[in-house]
């Protein structure tokens, strides 16, 4: 035998060993830890796929109603013809059944022309889905109808969110595509002669109904035009609803309408979405009926009953210009003092307009109200400050607190909590200032049971309830009438721990 044919024979030999050893070690092992043995070893991780962010968050993603692909093409083929001219339908609205008959009668008319065949659960898919793009606002007409979603956010054609009672959730509702988004932003924003396209490519805007508007088109939306709506009821909150929703308590409730009618400043500060608007709304209604009132906003938000309000809203350019025609917050407030004001009203102080404002606290326009965006009130001083020095004025810090602190009487917190609740957390006055630094003093303070440490609690379950200290103002609002019993503002020390 050579010597080939004998390595041969023991290669052979060794190989029926080693299988009959595997053979034995395999007895009794189940399928799925011979799967595991079988398996190649895991690459790092860095080098493994990543999930898809729907799947790593388990978010629930419903079912979609996708419009069938014969609607979807003869909706966007249709929409132009419906009408006269492109801007025919703008101050039409879904519902008015005289506008409806005309144009359902004009898609009978193409229909037959065309000699296009279409059964009866098409034409009415297809005549529902016109008349909420030519009369209403596309895809999401019925979440701008549902009056128990407070806001919508479009961030793709086949991706939109609805907020009902604090709890964000995806809808099952889609558009077409990237067209069909941009035909409804653009009857968003015709009837309130405003530009959206490429040079213009982020606008703010309002529905008839007051609702705010925010759009911004790609190449700055990656994932197509991005259309957020704030919604608000028809019928403004009033007072005795935040107090049935728990937003602050009755007494609360006496201590700033006081505020209110002794005409102290008061900014409201908060984060997005956390109730400013709604609060500011109620606030304004606690102003006297006879005194003459202004609001100063980017989009009208606020809807007060008084009978003599003046609402003043900015202006974009005239299109095709650069300024001209253009009216800013600034400009706004500044023309507002020569409109003999009893208040002033600013939906939200987010530039130089916030020396404006404080100037016009410091020379006799008490009473006034804004908002601004912030997480506390010694962040809402911060925050002013910053405002104040984006005015182009070179003042020195200390000379803006200064103003701070002799303009703002009170700054009340509003929040919205990890149950979804939003709520009034903290209300502090402005004392004034001790060196260079502005001094302040909660006068109420939201709290949970249990609740220990400083500052107001992030949870659900709790109350808005006094710390003890009466206010440095209160001579101001006995001279207004008010005697608020010291049962309201809490025991005294009560936060002290």
């Amino acid at each position: 035998m050579s010597f080939l044919q004998r390595r041969m024979a023991e290669q052979a030999k060794k190989e029926a060993t080693d299988k009959a050893a595997l053979g034995a070690a395999m007895d009794g092992f189940d399928e799925q830890s011979a799967a595991a043995v079988a398996a190649p070893p895991a690459p790092p991780i860095a080098a493994q796929r990543q999930p898809e962010p729907a799947q790593a968050a388990n978010h629930n993603i419903p079912d979609k109603r996708v419009t069938s692909p014969k609607v979807a093409q003869l909706r966007r083929q249709f929409r132009p013809k419906l009408l006269a001219s492109i801007d025919e339908a703008d101050q039409w609205q879904r519902g008015d059944a005289e506008k409806e008959a005309i144009l359902i009668k004009r898609l009978d008319t193409v229909l037959q022309k065309a000699g296009i065949q279409v059964n009866r659960a098409e034409y009415d898919e297809l005549k529902e889905a016109l008349l909420n793009d030519l009369l209403g606002f596309g895809a999401i007409e019925p979440l701008v109808q549902n009056r128990a979603v407070s806001e919508i956010m479009v961030t793709g054609a086949d991706m939109i969110f609805a907020e009902q009672k604090g709890k964000m959730l995806e809808s099952d509702i889609v558009f077409d595509d990237e067209e069909h988004i941009q035909w409804t932003a653009q009857r968003i924003v015709r009837p309130l002669q405003r530009r959206f396209d490429r040079s213009n490519p982020m606008v703010d805007a309002r529905l008839p109904d007051g609702s705010r508007v925010h759009l911004v088109m790609p190449p700055s939306a990656l994932k197509g035009t991005t259309i957020t709506i704030r919604k608000f009821p028809s019928k403004p909150l009033t007072v005795e609803d935040l107090i049935r929703f728990g937003s602050f308590t009755k007494d609360v409730a006496v201590f700033l309408e006081a505020c209110v009618v002794s005409r102290l400043n008061i900014v409201v500060s908060g984060g997005t979405g956390s109730g400013k608007t709604t609060l500011l709304n109620v606030l304004s209604s606690f102003i006297p009926e006879e005194e003459r009132i202004i609001t100063i906003e980017d989009a009208a938000e606020i809807q007060l009953m008084q009978r003599h309000v003046v609402s003043l809203e900015t202006a974009p350019p005239i299109p095709g210009t650069e300024h001209d025609g253009r009216l800013t917050i600034r400009d706004l407030v500044k023309g507002s003092l020569r409109m003999r004001p009893d208040r002033i009203v600013i939906g939200e102080c987010r530039g130089g307009e916030a020396l404006d404002m404080l100037q016009a606290m410091n020379t006799g326009h008490d009473g006034s109200l804004t908002t601004v965006h912030s997480n506390s009130p010694r962040d809402a001083i911060a925050r002013l400050e910053t405002l104040c020095l984006m005015s182009g004025m070179d003042l020195p810090i200390h000379v803006i607190r200064q103003q701070i602190a002799s303009a703002v009487h009170l700054i009340i917190q509003q929040s919205r909590l990890k149950d979804g609740s939003r709520k009034v957390v903290q209300i502090s006055e402005i004392q004034g200032m001790e060196g260079s630094n502005i001094t302040m003093q909660d006068i109420f303070v939201y709290r949970t049971p249990g609740q220990t440490g400083q500052g107001y609690s992030h949870a659900g379950g709790g109350a808005l309830e006094g710390t003890g200290f009466r206010p440095n103002f209160e001579d101001v609002l006995k001279e207004h009438g008010f005697r608020l019993p010291n049962n309201i503002f809490g025991a005294a020390g009560k936060f002290s721990k």
